[in-house]
């Protein structure tokens, strides 16, 4: 059998037991809001469209147009804008909802397209851009590809954009859509 060996504790000050319960109640609330973080992109992705549009929509900084397109200004650019007719010079990054990136130009090399010949929300969504800006759009279904599936794009997919305005202009007629910036000379 053995003997067990008292051993004498210090009795802990109160400012001691203070200290240890806010320390585990930062911890709690810390690991509520990492739990929060982690959760909410699931649930954000797990909505449809619609859902998802409106819950985006009362972000803070996010605005929507009369068409239902979604947009944050990330940098904010200087001067006028472009209009339908004119062509673009973009850097760009298209995903889906859940992140999945199913477009991008490399990086460096900057496209040039035409307004009037991409879907219908990417479209008014450059629209917007004066030179020198970076925005996040977030296009409904209804002013991209609506109930077909594009590519690697499902039907009814809300299309996420990250887009640098570099320049803009009037379009040469010749000039096609996606050409990249120095090829066309």
């Amino acid at each position: 059998m053995s003997k067990v060996t008292a051993v004498p504790l210090r009795p802990v000050s109160r400012a001691g037991v203070t200290t240890l319960w806010i320390g585990i109640a930062l911890f709690v609330l810390v690991g509520i809001y990492a739990a929060w973080k982690t959760s909410e992109k699931a649930v954000m992705t797990g909505m449809t469209p619609a859902q998802f549009l409106v819950a985006n929509g009362t972000r803070a900084g996010v605005k929507t147009t009369p068409s239902g397109l979604e947009y944050e200004v990330i940098e904010a650019g200087k001067g006028p804008t472009p209009t339908t007719g004119d062509g673009v010079q973009i850097d760009y990054r298209g995903t889906l909802t859940n992140g999945t990136q199913f477009d991008a130009t490399k990086p460096g090399q900057p496209v040039v397209m035409p307004i009037g010949q991409v879907i219908p929300g990417f479209g008014e969504a450059l629209t917007l851009m004066p030179r020198g800006s970076r925005y996040r759009f977030w296009i409904p279904p209804e002013l991209a590809y609506g109930d077909h599936q594009a590519g690697q794009i499902p039907a009814n997919s809300v299309l996420v954009f990250e887009v640098t305005m570099h320049d803009f202009g009037p379009m040469p007629p010749q000039m096609p859509q996606g050409m990249p910036q120095g090829a066309a000379q």
